[in-house]
């Protein structure tokens, strides 16, 4: 049983939360902090929250309710890269309350669900997670949660955590649920990976953006449109967020508008710009997808396409490479493997050659409409390795 000292503790802790929430300018779409740019660069498509983000938000609100007696009607919480954003909630009781998901311009089986949390004090001396109604239990290993466990993943738990850890310091049982869950379900293959009862809380970044097949197309197709419309004639292509910081660091005078997170849809970039009058495209990325765009791949996403470890082999005869970096080649079927045993044999002639082959696979691609030049970054995009048609 908490002492006076740790009610008040609890009580001016949940006044400075609720006065926080109350002057934030914060409402749902909308986050605090900042960064160079927007991740969703788009100037028609709109992203969402993840059922994680959501499940934070609404426990926290209901461990408002419990510490209080007065659950609040907005709440805020941190999604993980330090950024806040506020939703309006769902009064169920005093200690229980729910959150509307909004998935954005990408939604699924989850868009519009009621993402609640009914949160008591534990016994123990951590807090516990329950799967309540609609939300599934693991049943299989090799998902990263103990079989028995409810479906919650780790970076949810952790932003659950770390939300009710800004009401009390008292360890509590946080009871997940989702009304109609059960049903959401169905339309998702979580009975084959063995999750039982319901939908998982997902979600790493607590942001769900327009990454879908047509809406990540269309996306890019409106980020060269506002590059043409500027009056830009230089696009740079990344694909990924590590690979676009490191595009940034490369040619910081360009306008932010330039740089495209392209993902897996470089063709469909690549013709885009060139069909809008696009001079110049700069295409940033690691190995793996240097080596399809070297073997004629230009749609790269990784179930649809695997590397051409072959190719892989005949670029390190051709370049006369050790046999460490030959043998590589074929030890797996990605192109990791053997990028780093280029590097760790100080020989970087057949990423360089990749390069190479993919700026004449691109330039092939739009019948040389484009000079095109390509950038390989190690995985961690904090070093340029390799490249060819770089002025």
């Amino acid at each position: 049983m908490a002492g006076l000292d740790d009610r008040a503790t609890e009580r001016d802790r949940v006044s400075m939360s609720a006065r926080m929430t109350r002057e934030s300018p914060l409402r749902p779409g909308t986050s605090s902090g900042s960064s160079r740019r927007s991740r969703d660069r788009s100037p028609s498509l709109r992203c969402g929250w993840t059922t994680g983000t959501c499940a934070s938000a609404a426990a926290k609100a209901a461990a408002i309710g419990l510490v209080t007696g007065e659950p609040p009607h907005w709440v805020d919480v941190a999604i993980p890269d330090g950024r806040r954003v506020a939703f309006p909630v769902v009064v169920m009781g005093a200690h229980r309350c729910g959150v509307r998901k909004d998935a954005g311009d990408d939604p699924d089986c989850t868009h519009g669900a009621l993402v609640c949390a009914d949160v008591t004090f534990a016994s123990g001396r951590e807090t516990i997670f329950v799967a309540g109604e609609g939300v599934g239990t693991v049943t299989k290993p090799g998902l990263g949660l103990p079989v028995g466990d409810p479906a919650i993943n780790p970076v949810p738990r952790r932003m659950i955590r770390a939300a009710v850890g800004e009401v009390t310091d008292r360890p509590l049982r946080v009871e997940i649920f989702v009304p109609g869950g059960e049903e959401m379900a169905t339309k998702t293959t979580n009975e084959r990976l063995g999750i039982v009862g319901g939908i998982s809380i997902l979600g790493t970044t607590g942001i769900v953006r327009p990454f879908s097949t047509a809406a990540w197309r269309a996306s890019v197709v409106k980020q060269i449109d506002v590059v043409a419309a500027s009056g830009q004639d230089v696009v740079v292509l990344a694909t990924g967020s590590r690979s676009d910081r490191a595009a940034q660091r490369l040619w910081p005078e360009l306008p932010e508008t330039c740089f495209v997170e392209v993902g897996d849809f470089t063709g469909v970039a690549l013709r885009h710009a060139a069909s809008k009058g696009i001079r110049e495209v700069r295409w940033v990325g690691m190995v793996g997808k240097i080596t399809k765009l070297a073997a004629g791949v230009t749609m790269t996403h990784f179930r649809r396409t695997r590397v051409d470890t072959g190719l892989l082999e005949r670029v390190a005869l051709e370049c006369g490479c050790g046999s460490a970096v030959v043998e590589s080649a074929g030890a797996t079927e990605t192109a990791r493997h053997f990028f780093e045993t280029c590097m760790a044999e100080g020989d970087t002639r057949p990423l360089r050659r990749l390069c190479e082959m993919a700026c004449e696979r691109l330039r092939d691609h739009v019948g040389g409409r484009v000079s095109v030049s390509v950038t390989m970054v190690d995985f961690e995009g904090a070093e340029v390795v390799a490249s060819a048609g770089v002025g």
